[in-house]
C-alpha cells in the first residue's frame, strides 16, 4: 500500500506503529457538560462510524437521552493514532463516535435508526466527497445484543433500499470493536466550537423499517 492508496484497508503488518501514550482527553464534553470518559451506572455505550466524525458527533449529541459523545478512531490497528496518521490510510481506523446514552430514554434500536437514516451506507470506502477507509460506514457492537440488533437492522435497511429502487449493496461493516482511541481535543465537539464548519453527512431518503 502507498500513501496515496486510501481506498483499501491496510494490512495489519503494514500499519503505522503508533505509540503507547494515549491522547490527552478533555474532562468534559463542551456541549453536554458531562464526562467524555466515564459511563455512569445505568448508561450504555454505542460506537458508530458514518464518515467525517464532526457531523456525526453533532448528530448524536442532539438526541434526547444521549449523555455524552466523543470523536475518535477505531476498527484499525495503530495504537493511539493521530488524525494525520488516520488520514494517511495507514492505520486501518475509521473515524467514529462514542455515544454514551440512557437506554431508558433512547434505545439502541433508536440509535441504529439515526445511524441508517443520516448517511449513505452503500458508498464503500468513502462518504460523500470524503474518500478513504477512515470514512467507511461501520457499526462496532459492544455486546452480543448490540451485534444481533445491528445485523438485523442492516438486513432491514438493505430490503428498504431495494424496495425504494436503490439496488446498491449496503457496505456497512459490522465488527467487534477494537480499542476506541480518542481524537485530539480540537476534533471534540468540533461543530459546536465551529458552527459553520464542514459537515458532510446526509441520508439517502430511505427509512429504517421497525423491527418486527
Amino acid at each position: 500500500m502507498t500513501l496515496f492508496d486510501k481506498t483499501h484497508l491496510v494490512a495489519p503488518s503494514e500499519a503505522l506503529p503508533g505509540r503507547s501514550t494515549p491522547m490527552p482527553v478533555p474532562t468534559l464534553n463542551t456541549v453536554t457538560g458531562h464526562s467524555m470518559t466515564n459511563v455512569p451506572e445505568g448508561m450504555e455505550v454505542a460506537l458508530f462510524a458514518m464518515g467525517c466524525f464532526w457531523g456525526v458527533e453533532r448528530l448524536f449529541w442532539q438526541q434526547e437521552g444521549v449523555y455524552s459523545t466523543a470523536a475518535g478512531y477505531t476498527g484499525g490497528y495503530t495504537p493511539n493514532p493521530t488524525y494525520r496518521e488516520v488520514c494517511s490510510g495507514q492505520t486501518g481506523h475509521a473515524e467514529a463516535v462514542r455515544v454514551v446514552y440512557d437506554p431508558k430514554i433512547i434505545s439502541y434500536d433508536q440509535l441504529l435508526q439515526i445511524f441508517w437514516e443520516n448517511h449513505d451506507p452503500a458508498q464503500g470506502m468513502r462518504q460523500g466527497n470524503d474518500n478513504g477507509t477512515q470514512y467507511r460506514s461501520a457499526i462496532y457492537p459492544l455486546t452480543p445484543e448490540q451485534e444481533s440488533a445491528a445485523q438485523a437492522s442492516l438486513e432491514r435497511y438493505q430490503q428498504a433500499m431495494i424496495q425504494s429502487g436503490d439496488q446498491r449493496t449496503v457496505t456497512t461493516e459490522i465488527a467487534h470493536a477494537t480499542p476506541f482511541y480518542y481524537a485530539e481535543e480540537e476534533h471534540q465537539q468540533y461543530l459546536h466550537k465551529n458552527p459553520y464548519g464542514y459537515c458532510g453527512i446526509g441520508g439517502i431518503g430511505v427509512c429504517l423499517p421497525p423491527a418486527s
